[in-house]
């Protein structure tokens, strides 16, 4: 579940220490700070799920294994997974959030497994943010000095007073080589520290001189309000540099990672389920005074898929909850080249993607100052699918009155249609695809079922497919016998682990219930678990079906079906009726191969498989007995 994410530090905090992190963490007290938790009998507990919006509370905690599940939205995990999704932190933030309030001093190792060291990748980050909030204090303080007036004129003109520059933290780069140097090597941070943070650069004499000269700054902050960078603003026409400057790639910031605003953002984001792109640092404060808590802003880079991952994990942007996205951009052929560009990105989400343009080409800033705040609420409010201008963008570049020109149109702007990640709107998108071509439905259907690269059948694989062996469904005495024996193995394994294991995959029909007990495997098996969140969530790692992670929360919870706690006979019998309901499929399976077999002309088959059968039958009625106690 999260093992990509650890694995994708150049140096990760050591396995033990968070299994130590989830050992010493009471999920209890960590989510009754958010949630308001009653009991729910059996030892759970429960409350209104956080991240959706429900009248019936379906949120459910077990303190004794120490995992949450939500059987209203399907979300579930443990202590570092709710800090996650709730305060919207990464696992190696969640980790170390947790390790400092349960007082444990974490440990690194390398990526390639070499030995471990105490922490000083996690003693630079301190450091390079713990500069970069001094630097903060310095640029503010200079924003009121006479030397910043050109800087206050700009925010000014743009329609920011103090109050506005004071929420956002704008300050100023004063004329001077080394000032912020000077002011910060005096506070004790090293000349290595300044280079690394991106605050400062060495000048050709050798000396340490300032990265931001004669400019408005704005303080770029992390998903928790942490300083990572600066965006700089070229105010002077003596200025030789680019428009705007922004923070080198550091250790703790990366571009294409980074969004301008999130931090003030998030929690809207996420209630709202809503998220506005705008191009620029004024635009998201003019969005954001407007009105538009949503908007962020990339910093100095086009908007990409990490960005995308950041918003995904914001809107909560899964195949069953659709956030909304809302692209804004200038309507010059720039603006329309980069909503076409975000075009492609969209593919990336499942939610809903949209694009405003203001009919005068304005950006948020410019129709805010012009025409106040509710023009700007008006501009996101009257977005349109990103699906639509992109079409219509495609079609405007041919001539439609003449058979060329739609033809071609049409074979432009198919593709698109073939894009849309919603299968059930293309239908309705080629109907209006060939509205505005002024053409049959027919033709241009074809061209989106060319588009979408449907694989072709066998040329000469004429038989019919053979059909699948039928599902047992949720709800059939196989699943649901699946289920509780799956159940076992992840609250009691310690119990269950030897018996569970005994009975291998075949037993399952369930694909879904294949799929957990394959993850269970991978884990080690459940014989050798002490159970608890970690090896639940070992469990969820290695599913490498998203039903099968989602399925592994619920089961962590969801109470066994039996009254009082489960002895070696419960397990018994609930294995004993799993592997019944797999040996009558095999035995009826075989009972209708020997109907097909000729006795005659192929007598060894005929009585291996019959003597197969006599020995499934009697295995049969031996589990039979081992299950009549009933579950």
């Amino acid at each position: 579940m999260y093992g990509e994410e650890v694995a994708a530090m150049a140096g990760r905090i050591r396995d033990e220490d968070i299994a130590l992190v989830r050992e010493r963490t009471s999920i209890a007290d960590v989510i009754s700070e958010t949630v308001t938790l009653r009991s729910a009998g059996g030892g759970n507990l429960k409350g209104l799920c956080p991240f959706h919006d429900e009248k019936s509370p379906s949120f459910n905690v077990s303190p004794a294994r120490n995992v949450w599940y939500c059987f209203g939205c399907g979300a579930g995990g443990d202590a570092i997974k709710f800090l996650m999704d709730a305060e919207h932190l990464s696992f190696i933030e969640s980790v170390e959030r947790l390790a400092a309030r349960a007082g444990i001093q974490l440990r690194y190792v390398e990526s390639d497994n070499s030995a471990p060291r105490s922490r000083p990748q996690q003693g630079q980050k301190q450091r390079l943010v713990a500069a970069h909030a001094a630097a903060v204090e310095f640029y503010r303080a200079q924003l009121t000095t006479p030397g910043a007036r050109p800087a206050r004129e700009f925010l000014a003109r743009r329609g920011f007073d103090r109050a506005a520059a004071e929420r956002y933290g704008c300050g100023f780069a004063p004329d001077g080589w080394d000032l912020l140097t000077k002011h910060l090597r005096q506070q004790g941070f090293t000349h290595d520290e300044l280079v690394t943070a991106g605050l400062s650069r060495p000048a050709r004499s050798g000396s340490l001189i300032d990265r931001f000269r004669r400019r408005l700054l704005w303080p770029i902050r992390d998903l928790t309000g942490d300083v990572i960078g600066f965006g700089a603003r070229k105010l002077f026409d003596d200025d030789d540099g680019p428009k705007y400057l922004n923070t080198p790639e550091t250790p703790i910031y990366k571009k294409s990672h980074v969004l301008y605003g999130i931090d003030q953002a998030k929690r809207e984001i996420a209630k709202q389920g809503k998220v506005v792109v705008v191009e620029g640092y004024t635009d998201v404060m003019a969005c954001h005074l407007a009105g538009v808590p949503t908007a962020v802003a990339t910093c100095g880079t086009s908007f990409g898929a990490d960005h995308i991952g950041v918003l995904r994990r914001l809107l909560l942007d899964t195949d069953a909850v659709a956030g909304e996205i809302i692209f804004t951009f200038d309507g010059d052929a720039a603006g329309q080249k980069a909503a076409l560009r975000a075009f492609d990105d969209d593919q990336r989400f499942v939610g809903r993607t949209f694009i405003a343009v203001s009919p005068d080409n304005m950006d948020p800033c410019e129709l805010r100052l012009a025409k106040g705040d509710l023009a700007v609420r008006d501009l996101v409010a009257r977005r349109e699918p990103l699906v639509d201008f992109a079409l219509r963008h495609v079609i405007s570049r041919y001539d439609l009155d003449t058979v060329d020109g739609r033809v071609e149109a049409m074979r432009r702007a198919a593709p698109l249609v073939a894009k849309i990640k919603d299968r059930e709107k293309r239908p309705e998108y080629v109907r209006k695809l060939a509205g505005d071509l002024g053409m049959e439905i027919e033709p241009v259907q074809r061209a989106v079922l060319a588009a979408a690269h449907a694989p072709p059948q066998g040329r000469g694989d004429t038989a019919a497919p053979r059909p699948a062996p039928a599902e047992p469904t949720v709800d059939s005495p196989q699943s649901m016998v699946e289920r509780e024996a799956l159940k076992l193995a992840l609250q009691v394994p310690v119990l269950a682990g030897p018996m569970f294991d005994a009975v291998e995959a075949p037993a399952y029909r369930h694909p879904v219930h294949v799929a957990v007990r394959a993850a269970v495997a991978a884990a080690g098996g459940a014989a050798a678990a002490t159970g608890g969140a970690v090896w639940i969530e070992s469990v969820r790692d290695a599913c490498d079906d998203l039903a099968a992670k989602a399925l592994v929360g619920e089961l962590a919870v969801e109470p066994l079906r039996i009254d009082g706690e489960p002895d070696p006979r419960y397990v018994s019998v609930t294995m004993a009726r799993l592997q019944w309901g797999s040996v009558t499929g095999r035995i009826r399976d075989l009972k209708s191969k020997i109907q097909r077999i000729n006795p005659v002309s192929n007598k060894d088959e005929y009585f291996a498989a019959f003597g197969e059968l006599l020995s499934l039958e009697q295995h049969a009625r031996a589990l039979r007995e081992q299950a009549a106690g009933g579950l």
